[in-house]
Protein backbone atom coordinates (compact mmCIF):
# COMPACT_ATOMS: atom_id res chain seq x y z
CA UNK A 1 0.00 0.00 0.00
CA UNK A 2 1.34 3.53 -0.84
CA UNK A 3 0.44 6.41 1.10
CA UNK A 4 1.46 10.18 0.45
CA UNK A 5 2.56 12.12 3.18
CA UNK A 6 3.12 16.04 2.57
CA UNK A 7 5.62 15.11 -0.75
CA UNK A 8 7.32 11.45 0.02
CA UNK A 9 5.11 8.22 -1.00
CA UNK A 10 5.38 5.99 1.79
CA UNK A 11 5.22 2.35 1.13
CA UNK A 12 3.29 1.08 3.89
CA UNK A 13 3.68 -2.97 2.82
CA UNK A 14 7.62 -2.29 3.99
CA UNK A 15 6.96 -0.69 7.36
CA UNK A 16 4.05 -1.90 9.20
CA UNK A 17 2.17 -4.91 9.91
CA UNK A 18 -1.28 -6.09 8.27
CA UNK A 19 -3.97 -3.33 7.77
CA UNK A 20 -6.42 -5.91 9.80
CA UNK A 21 -3.71 -6.37 12.97
CA UNK A 22 -3.18 -2.59 12.59
CA UNK A 23 -6.80 -1.44 12.88
CA UNK A 24 -7.56 -3.50 15.58
CA UNK A 25 -4.17 -2.03 17.05
CA UNK A 26 -5.74 0.82 17.02
CA UNK A 27 -9.65 0.68 17.20
CA UNK A 28 -9.89 2.57 20.15
CA UNK A 29 -8.17 5.95 18.66
CA UNK A 30 -10.39 8.41 17.06
CA UNK A 31 -9.30 9.77 13.66
CA UNK A 32 -9.16 12.91 15.78
CA UNK A 33 -7.37 11.79 18.12
CA UNK A 34 -4.25 10.42 15.44
CA UNK A 35 -4.45 13.75 13.35
CA UNK A 36 -3.97 15.45 16.39
CA UNK A 37 -0.88 12.90 17.70
CA UNK A 38 1.00 13.61 13.88
CA UNK A 39 0.45 17.50 14.23
CA UNK A 40 2.36 16.95 17.66
CA UNK A 41 5.30 15.03 15.93
CA UNK A 42 4.96 17.65 12.89
CA UNK A 43 5.41 20.34 15.17
CA UNK A 44 8.49 18.64 16.45
CA UNK A 45 9.91 17.57 13.16
CA UNK A 46 8.18 19.50 10.30
CA UNK A 47 10.31 17.10 8.08
CA UNK A 48 9.70 14.11 9.53
CA UNK A 49 8.39 12.48 6.37
CA UNK A 50 12.07 12.37 4.73
CA UNK A 51 13.63 12.32 8.55
CA UNK A 52 12.24 9.77 9.68
CA UNK A 53 10.30 7.88 6.97
CA UNK A 54 9.43 5.10 9.38
CA UNK A 55 7.60 7.20 11.75
CA UNK A 56 5.76 8.96 9.21
CA UNK A 57 5.05 5.54 8.29
CA UNK A 58 3.44 4.15 11.08
CA UNK A 59 1.54 7.70 11.44
CA UNK A 60 0.23 6.67 7.77
CA UNK A 61 -0.79 3.47 9.04
CA UNK A 62 -2.85 4.67 11.91
CA UNK A 63 -4.72 7.05 9.85
CA UNK A 64 -5.71 4.12 7.26
CA UNK A 65 -6.38 1.76 10.13
CA UNK A 66 -8.96 4.67 10.89
CA UNK A 67 -10.42 5.22 7.30
CA UNK A 68 -9.05 3.25 4.44
CA UNK A 69 -9.80 5.79 2.05
CA UNK A 70 -7.67 7.63 2.88
CA UNK A 71 -4.37 7.43 1.45
CA UNK A 72 -2.70 10.94 1.90
CA UNK A 73 -2.12 13.53 4.68
CA UNK A 74 -0.80 16.83 4.44
CA UNK A 75 0.98 18.10 7.63
CA UNK A 76 2.39 21.82 7.66
CA UNK A 77 4.61 23.17 10.65
CA UNK A 78 4.79 26.96 10.39
CA UNK A 79 7.63 26.49 12.28
CA UNK A 80 10.38 24.54 14.34
CA UNK A 81 8.80 23.98 17.74
CA UNK A 82 5.56 25.75 17.30
CA UNK A 83 2.20 24.65 18.81
CA UNK A 84 0.58 21.18 17.91
CA UNK A 85 -2.52 23.53 16.83
CA UNK A 86 -0.56 25.77 14.82
CA UNK A 87 0.38 22.67 11.89
CA UNK A 88 -2.02 22.64 9.51
CA UNK A 89 -3.67 19.41 8.48
CA UNK A 90 -5.69 17.88 5.49
CA UNK A 91 -6.15 14.45 4.63
CA UNK A 92 -7.63 13.32 1.29
CA UNK A 93 -7.96 10.53 -0.80
CA UNK A 94 -5.95 10.03 -4.65
CA UNK A 95 -6.54 7.74 -7.52
CA UNK A 96 -4.60 4.68 -7.54
CA UNK A 97 -3.18 5.71 -11.04
CA UNK A 98 -2.12 9.50 -9.60
CA UNK A 99 -0.46 7.79 -6.26
CA UNK A 100 1.33 5.48 -9.18
CA UNK A 101 2.94 8.06 -11.52
CA UNK A 102 3.95 9.78 -7.90
CA UNK A 103 5.88 7.06 -6.33
CA UNK A 104 7.40 6.35 -10.17
CA UNK A 105 8.69 9.64 -10.30
CA UNK A 106 9.83 9.98 -6.28
CA UNK A 107 11.61 6.59 -7.58
CA UNK A 108 13.34 8.32 -10.32
CA UNK A 109 14.36 10.97 -8.20
CA UNK A 110 11.94 13.66 -9.64
CA UNK A 111 9.32 13.71 -7.23
CA UNK A 112 9.57 17.95 -5.53
CA UNK A 113 7.44 19.26 -3.05
CA UNK A 114 5.94 21.94 -5.62
CA UNK A 115 5.23 18.69 -8.06
CA UNK A 116 3.16 17.24 -5.12
CA UNK A 117 1.64 20.46 -4.06
CA UNK A 118 0.34 20.99 -7.99
CA UNK A 119 -1.26 17.68 -8.32
CA UNK A 120 -2.87 16.92 -4.68
CA UNK A 121 -3.19 19.41 -2.27
CA UNK A 122 -3.18 22.03 -4.51
CA UNK A 123 -2.21 24.67 -2.13
CA UNK A 124 -0.19 26.94 -4.46
CA UNK A 125 -1.68 29.77 -6.89
CA UNK A 126 -1.83 28.23 -10.77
Amino acid sequence: MLFLMNDVVLNLDEVSPSPRATAWRYRRLSLDFITDLGAELFCEHPLMQTHAPDRAARLAAMIMAKDPQINAALFVAPAFNCKPEQVSVQLTTISAEMMGQLYQRQRAGKLTNLEADRHVWRRLAA
